[in-house]
């Protein structure tokens, strides 16, 4: 099993594009052994601290079985016609990907 967070930056005013496009995708995820397991819109009083990084738009914590299905998600023909509205609405996207201990 792998993790992968995503901290996803916005640029302004292209929140609904943004949500068009997740609206695309996040179905998507299931179809390649995935599980959209966290999707959170963090206000600024929920940080306790924060060094030199800037609140995100959304953090995203998605599982799949193997890196193998993650890489396949990411070709998917059907994800990839909406490709334009992530890149119109992201400002950047930060990907930590991890494993169970």
């Amino acid at each position: 099993m792998i993790y992968i967070t995503q901290l996803i930056y916005i640029k302004e005013g292209q929140e609904d594009i943004f949500n068009e496009f997740e609206s695309h995708a996040i179905p998507i995820i299931s179809n390649y052994n995935g599980e959209l397991t966290l999707r959170i819109r963090p206000e600024a009083d929920a940080f306790i601290e924060i060094g030199s990084i800037e609140r995100p738009y959304e953090i995203h914590l998605v599982s799949f079985k193997t890196e193998a299905d993650f890489s396949a998600f990411l070709k998917d023909e059907e994800r990839n016609k909406f490709l334009h509205l992530k890149e119109q609405s992201i400002k950047v996207s930060i990907l930590i990907k991890g494993e169970e201990l």
